[in-house]
C-alpha cells in the first residue's frame, strides 16, 4: 500500500521550503505519495501573510525589536510554552484534503510543529508526526511533546530535546540537493564560474550569504573583505534587487542575484561569510565549503550561528578583524561539518525501505527438490 506523507513548511524565507521540497522528492523516489503544505496559508484572517511580512519588517528595519522577541518568546525559560496561532490553524490545517487518511506528518517550520503536536495531544490527527528541525538553535516554538519524535541535523540537539519534550530524538543529515555533497567529491566542475560571474581567474572568492530576501548587514561585510585586498566578495543578494543595485555602485566586490549555480559557486569559492546558519549554511557543508558567521541577523540568525560555531561546524567572528582572521586560518571545520553527513538521512529514518526478500536456502543433498522453509528431515 503507498505511503502518504504530508509535509508541513512555511514561506518564510526560502529555507523550510527548500528541506521540504528536497524531502518530498526523497520520500516520493521511494515510493510515497507526498503532499507539501505551507501552514501560513491555513491561518484565518490573512494572518499568514501579514506575518510573512512583518517578519520582512523586522528583520529589515526593526532587528532589534525581533531580538527581544525571540528572546522573550522563542528563548526565554518564562514565556509561553506554545503559540497562539497554532490553536488558530491547527483545527482548519485538519480540515484539508490532504490530511485525511494520511499516514504521516513531517513539519519543518516550527509553527507547523505546534499544529501537529496540538492536534496529536487532542488524538485529532492520527498520523504519526516528526518534526524535522531546520534550525542550529532549537528554540521552544519547536518543540511540543505531542508530537511523536524529532529528527535533528545538529546531534547535540537530540538529547536536549528529548530531554524538553519526552519523545525521542534522532541525529539525521542535514537535508540539501545531493548537487552540494558532488562538491565535496569533487563531482561538482567550477570551469567558467569566474567568466560568468565577472570575476578574474585566480581571485579567492568568498561567498557572502544573505538569504532568499537579501537581508542583513552584507555591504559592510562586503566592503571589508574588498579592502584587505585578499578576498574578492561575491554577495548574493537573493531576490533583493534594490542590494544588488547598491553593492554595483558602490564597487565592493561582486553582487549576484538570485542563482540556480550555487553548487558551482561553492565549488569556486574559498569560504562563505554567512549571516543566519541556514538552508545556505549547510549547502556550503554538504559542498566541503569552509564557514564564518559574521553579523548574523537577529533572533535565530545570531542564536543558530553561535551554536553553529559552538559545534565546531562554523566559525563565528565578532569583529571585522576576527573574520579577516577566521578567513586567514580556516582550519579543520570543514571535516567537521561533513561529519554531519554521516547521520542517517532523513527519508530513511522517516521511510525506511523494505528489507530485501531472503530466498530459502537451497536443499542439502538428500532432501529432494520439494524442500520448503519449515519443513523438516524425517
Amino acid at each position: 500500500m503507498t505511503r502518504r506523507v504530508v509535509i508541513l513548511s512555511a514561506g518564510m524565507g526560502a529555507g523550510h521550503d527548500g528541506v521540504a521540497v528536497e524531502l518530498a522528492g526523497r520520500l516520493a523516489a521511494r515510493g510515497a505519495e507526498v503532499e507539501v503544505i505551507d501552514v501560513l496559508q491555513v491561518l484565518p484572517f490573512r494572518l499568514g501573510p501579514l506575518l510573512r511580512g512583518w517578519y520582512q519588517w523586522a528583520i529589515r528595519r526593526a532587528p532589534w525589536l525581533y531580538e527581544v522577541i525571540y528572546q522573550v518568546f522563542f528563548a526565554g525559560k518564562q514565556g509561553p510554552s506554545s503559540s497562539p496561532l497554532a490553536g488558530l490553524g491547527a483545527a482548519r490545517l485538519l480540515r484539508l484534503p490532504g490530511m485525511r487518511g494520511c499516514d504521516e506528518v513531517v513539519s519543518t517550520f516550527h509553527l507547523a510543529a505546534q499544529m501537529a503536536g496540538l492536534l496529536r495531544e487532542r488524538g485529532l490527527l492520527r498520523a504519526r508526526s516528526t518534526v524535522l528541525l531546520t534550525d542550529f538553535a532549537v528554540h521552544r516554538m519547536w518543540l511540543h511533546p505531542g508530537n511523536d519524535r524529532y529528527l535533528c541535523p545538529d546531534p547535540a540537539a537530540a538529547g536536549p530535546v528529548t530531554a524538553a519534550t519526552g519523545r525521542p530524538a534522532y541525529p539525521c543529515a542535514p537535508v540539501v540537493r545531493p548537487r552540494f555533497r558532488h562538491v565535496a567529491t569533487g563531482g561538482a566542475e567550477p570551469d567558467g564560474v569566474w567568466g560568468r560571474i565577472g570575476a578574474r581567474e585566480g581571485d579567492r572568492l568568498v561567498l557572502v550569504s544573505s538569504g532568499s530576501w537579501g537581508v542583513g548587514r552584507v555591504e559592510r561585510t562586503a566592503r571589508l573583505l574588498a579592502r584587505s585586498g585578499r578576498y574578492t566578495p561575491v554577495v548574493l543578494c537573493g531576490g533583493n534587487a534594490a542590494l544588488r543595485r547598491r553593492l554595483a555602485a558602490g564597487g565592493a566586490g561582486i553582487a549576484l542575484g538570485w542563482r540556480d549555480d550555487l553548487p558551482a559557486l561553492m565549488a569556486a569559492a574559498y569560504a562563505l561569510v554567512d549571516n543566519a546558519a541556514g538552508l545556505t549554511c549547510q549547502e556550503a557543508f554538504a559542498a566541503g565549503l569552509p564557514v564564518v558567521s559574521y553579523l548574523p541577523i537577529a533572533g535565530h540568525g545570531r542564536a543558530s550561528a553561535l551554536t553553529a560555531a559552538r559545534a565546531g561546524v562554523s566559525a563565528h567572528a565578532r569583529r571585522g578583524a576576527d573574520l579577516l582572521r577566521a578567513l586567514d586560518d580556516l582550519g579543520d571545520r570543514r571535516e567537521r561539518a561533513l561529519a554531519l553527513f554521516g547521520s542517517p538521512s532523513a527519508e530513511s529514518l522517516i521511510m525506511p525501505l523494505p528489507a530485501p526478500a531472503v530466498s530459502p536456502p537451497a536443499p542439502a543433498p538428500g532432501w529432494g527438490a520439494t524442500w520448503t522453509e519449515g519443513s523438516s528431515r524425517r
